[in-house]
């Protein structure tokens, strides 16, 4: 397997180019236009005066927050370097011999289980049933391994990068089959804050079996500083604790996370004008004649020239090549790409140089 894997906001490859900062339009990073809230960026002044001193290694505040924000005790929140640091940890600590992932999906499970010499198997989603997963086909598909038996599943919800959503009640459905399975189910909501309603991290005391992650990039914008946090069973905890390095979340981050969550009118209105700009970027698709998947998320999936993302940026435009997703390779000069719900103005300039390409 190719360990030097790609992923989107690689604006730095445009800036070693002469390319100014300004000039670069990023649909290929899936980040709240918004962000970071501006109440962030006056406590980040503010935690400048912290530098000299470690990080809580227990980052209290920011566990605090989390747990008064999402009715969840606080001893079962681990803060990461990122959701993805909580990917490694969660394979590094309980080293499943074999773990299931659905495909497309995030590439960084099926990495961190290789590097830790799990065995993966990819459950493939169809084109033709837009990439959706039947919660009662996939337990079956479970529970038939009996004699192989899974000790982990992966699950992305919304799904990276089809913005495909299963509902709250079958990821509730699956997790009580892994409980009962003994199969650690998780479940990795990075864009869940989109549609907080769907998130099952409040289930996560009721199953010692389900994981649940959580990004603070995506929603937040706050991608530089590299933030997200686990919810795990009191049973679990520990031992994934044993696991894990300290000081990974460092001062500024932990101020920076713990003001967002606080930040309500700053969800609200995140949450009103992404609901404005995704009907706007929509209408566009439709009006360009460019079919694309459904997505309960702020970006989008869609096929077009196998070229289109290096011809974008020549244009300083860059859009997710998905090429190197499993189960989205094609044959037949088109190519699977995902671009991010931005502002109407950045998105129509997005589809004027789409539809040159046409």
């Amino acid at each position: 397997m190719n360990l030097q894997l790609h992923h989107g906001g690689d604006i730095y490859s445009l800036l070693s180019e002469g390319i100014r900062q300004e000039e670069i339009l990023d649909f290929s990073a899936s980040i709240n236009p918004l962000g970071p809230p501006a109440s962030v960026i006056e406590a980040l002044r503010d935690s400048l005066k912290m530098l000299r001193h470690y990080p809580d290694p227990h980052a209290r505040q920011l566990k605090k927050a989390i747990a008064e924000q999402y009715n969840i005790e606080p001893e079962t929140v681990i803060p990461g370097n990122g959701s993805t640091e909580l990917i490694y940890l969660i394979v590094r600590a309980l080293r499943p011999e074999k773990a299931l992932i659905p495909v497309p999906t995030f590439s960084e499970y099926e990495r961190a289980c290789k590097c830790y010499g799990s065995s993966v198997m990819s459950y493939e989603l169809r084109e033709e049933n837009n990439f959706d997963l039947n919660p009662d086909d996939f337990i079956s598909f479970i529970t038939s391994y009996s004699s192989e038996p899974f000790d982990m599943i992966f699950l992305c919800n919304p799904n990276n990068p089809t913005g495909r959503l299963i509902k709250k009640e079958e990821v509730l459905k699956i997790a009580e089959a892994c409980g009962k399975a003994r199969v650690y189910l998780v479940v990795d909501e990075a864009f869940i804050d989109f549609i907080p309603e769907e998130s099952v991290m409040e289930h996560v005391r009721e199953n010692p079996y389900l994981i649940v992650l959580r990004s603070m990039t995506k929603f937040y914008g706050l991608a530089g500083l590299r933030l997200g946090y686990g919810v795990f069973h009191k049973d679990i905890i520990d031992k994934v604790l044993t696991h894990k390095e300290p000081w990974t979340v460092n001062s500024p981050a932990q101020i920076a996370g713990t003001t967002a969550i606080q930040d309500k009118d700053f969800r609200t209105t995140s949450l009103n004008r992404f609901a404005q700009w995704k009907k706007n970027m929509e209408e566009l698709f439709t009006k360009k004649g460019i079919y694309t998947l459904p997505s309960a998320a702020n970006f989008y999936l869609f096929k077009a020239s196998s070229n289109l993302a290096s011809i974008l940026r020549k244009k300083a435009i860059l859009i997710r090549d998905c090429s190197d997703f499993r189960g989205l390779k094609t044959s037949d000069g088109h190519g699977w790409f995902r671009v991010s719900v931005r502002m109407p103005e950045e998105n129509e300039r997005l589809f004027r140089e789409i539809e040159d390409e046409l």
